[in-house]
């Protein structure tokens, strides 16, 4: 048996979370349409890739089930990893939305407290952390900025994630906010 994967900061996002106090604000052509939401997020231990034999990255697999309070019908469906450098102190996330755009957001991991707080971030032609989107989407919906903050502790996770876009004719900050509750 191998020594045990460091999953530093990710340990503590491992399980599956529910929360029913999501806040999604997204734009709309004449304005800004809020809807609150539930949610599942699951994050699942997958082990350790090496890369290019001198860099190791812990890696969590994760899935978020977003759902409208209103008729209880999906209207979010991501997945994604988030990955853990512990030698260069780098956490990562990698996104794919099935909207034809796809996200590799990444910060440094600096604290070490409670809670634990993950941040991580993309801009467009960021030559580190980018983001690709499909022609469509660029011509009208373009994603040009990313940041996810997270905060882990005793059992509640808090996220607070802007994606500013360039759409119907105007730069928007599309935000969505929820606090989740460990369940198993």
């Amino acid at each position: 048996m191998g020594d045990p994967i460091d999953y530093g900061p990710l340990e503590s996002l491992i399980g599956t979370w529910e929360g029913d106090k999501g806040m999604d604000r997204s734009p709309e052509p004449e304005g800004t349409e809020e809807n609150p939401y539930t949610e599942s997020l699951s994050f699942t231990p997958i082990g350790d890739v090496e890369n290019a034999e001198s860099q190791v990255l812990a890696i969590l697999r994760y899935q978020q089930i977003v759902r409208r309070k209103s008729n209880g019908e999906v209207f979010h469906d991501q997945t994604g990893y988030w990955m853990w450098d512990s030698r260069a102190g780098v956490v990562m996330q990698s996104i794919v939305i099935p909207r034809a755009v796809c996200v590799l957001a990444g910060g440094r991991y600096t604290d070490a407290g409670s809670p634990v707080k993950l941040v991580v971030a993309a801009k467009l032609d960021d030559p580190d952390w980018g983001i690709i989107q499909s022609p469509f989407m660029r011509d009208g919906a373009k994603t040009v900025a990313f940041r996810h903050d997270l905060s882990v502790a005793d059992g509640t996770l808090f996220y607070s994630e802007t994606t500013s876009l360039e759409i119907y004719g105007r730069s928007f900050d599309h935000t969505d906010d929820n606090q989740l509750n460990l369940k198993s």
